[in-house]
């Protein structure tokens, strides 16, 4: 909740002039709170893509792009990801605090005993295309999940929202894990309580009826990683819809669902899917030249994804664990000279090297390393964005908890700069 510091920004407009009350922040820019604006000045603010305006204020995530920050309630990402493990960060983001021994364990309990779904959901599935894709699926089961469990729909009891929670964070990697399985005309396998979050996910994808499967510890440590360093990253594209399906007072699993469907875009989650396929393009290291000239060109369309970021203006904190898990996980299954490989290590040179990319921030980011490590792990290009999706739903929970006990909340409402026709008067077709 804002606390007003009694300090003021004037803005004058035709000659009258406004004082505007500005916010701090515990950490970063201040605000300037121009809820007023119209009402005084009969003027709107304009700012596409929200680059300068700050909907919400939030206590969960903060980054500093310069220094190529990030924090999730305060702790530093590469702290987290190398120290804790995905289900501690999940009840950080979640309550506020790190747990003691005994609240992490009876958080890790509760999310054990619900990571079943509904046995009539195995019909759900099945309804869809075998070659759907999986974050099609995904986005559908989330979003019926208010048709199975209306016992956590009611986002005014705070109990409700607590199961909803824990059931989201439990059935999402059931859910993402079957999706899978059903593209690849595969039995769904059941989620095992004697497994960790990572590792249960991992043997639900790779396991099958006919033959044991043992989860290597070093790719459970690395899923987890990805899971944790995906876990929230602040007013986003898919936070930022969760948030505003949520001021409807939509519940719980349709503002999940929203999510996932904006996740889905290419420009946001499907990042990573995109970074492998532009290497599996280049192919081999000859060929990197010709394709950096090619970024280079700026009347060429192309563009090298996996490079630079909307927000960071240094290097992703994420992808330098990324980086260090990507080299562990490819030397355990042996394709140190892997011919992607190959090219993802010039290529990340070039970029911390070239002064065309130095200058304009172009480093690699945690799509460019999490691609190569989900390949590398067995994973095909269509699922990268689900488990992103995996990961990301308890930032959305969190978020849309924030969101709904924030006495100040009031639905989403953007303003525009209309640019179309005065009004005018109809005419009849026979007229025209």
């Amino acid at each position: 909740m804002t606390t007003d510091t009694g300090k003021t920004a004037t803005l004058t407009v035709d000659g009258e002039s406004i004082e505007l009350p500005i916010y701090d922040a515990s950490v970063g820019p201040s605000v300037i709170d121009v809820r007023a604006l119209y009402k005084h000045t009969g003027n709107f603010t304009y700012d596409p893509g929200f680059t300068s305006t700050a909907a919400c204020d939030s206590t969960i995530t903060y980054i500093d792009g310069d220094l190529g920050q990030l924090l999730y309630r305060g702790y530093p990402i590469d702290q987290l990801a190398e120290d804790s493990h995905f289900l501690e960060v999940c009840y950080l983001l979640l309550y506020g605090e790190l747990p003691d021994q005994a609240k992490l364990d009876d958080f890790e309990s509760r999310v054990t005993n619900h990571t079943m779904l509904h046995e009539q959901m195995t019909n759900f599935y099945r309804g869809f295309r075998r070659d759907a894709h999986p974050m099609a699926i995904v986005t559908g089961v989330v979003g019926a999940l208010s048709a199975f469990y209306h016992d956590s729909t009611d986002i005014r009891d705070p109990m409700q929202r607590e199961i909803a929670s824990i059931r989201m964070v439990a059935k999402m990697p059931t859910i993402a894990a079957w999706a899978y399985k059903y593209s690849i005309g595969q039995p769904f396998v059941y989620p095992r309580n004697d497994l960790d979050y990572a590792a249960n996910f991992m043997h639900m994808c790779f396991s099958v009826p006919t033959e044991n499967y043992e989860v290597n510890p070093i790719m459970a440590k690395a899923m987890d990683r990805i899971f944790t360093l995906h876990a929230d990253h602040e007013q986003n594209a898919s936070t930022s819809t969760v948030r505003l399906a949520g001021s409807s007072n939509a519940n719980p699993f349709a503002c999940i669902a929203a999510g996932v469907a904006c996740l889905w875009g290419p420009a946001h989650g499907g990042a990573n899917e995109a970074a492998l396929n532009m290497l599996q393009e280049i192919g081999d290291v000859s060929r990197i030249p010709e394709f950096i000239a090619r970024a280079k060109d700026k009347d060429d369309p192309f563009r090298l994804m996996g490079f630079g970021h909307r927000v960071y203006k240094s290097y992703d904190p994420r992808a330098k664990v990324m980086q260090q898990t990507a080299k562990e996980v490819l030397e355990l299954v042996g394709v140190e000279n892997d011919p992607i490989l190959k090219v993802a290590q010039e290529l990340e040179k070039i970029a911390l090297e070239d002064e065309y990319f130095v200058k304009r921030n172009l480093y690699p980011n945690v799509d460019f390393y999490s691609g190569i490590v989900l390949s590398a792990m067995g994973f095909p290009t269509s699922m990268f964005t689900a488990i992103f999706a995996l990961a990301r739903t308890v930032g959305w929970i969190a978020q849309w908890k924030e969101m709904i006990e924030d006495p100040d909340q009031r639905i989403g409402r953007p303003r525009q700069l209309y640019t179309g026709a005065a009004e005018r008067n109809y005419v009849a077709v026979d007229k025209r």
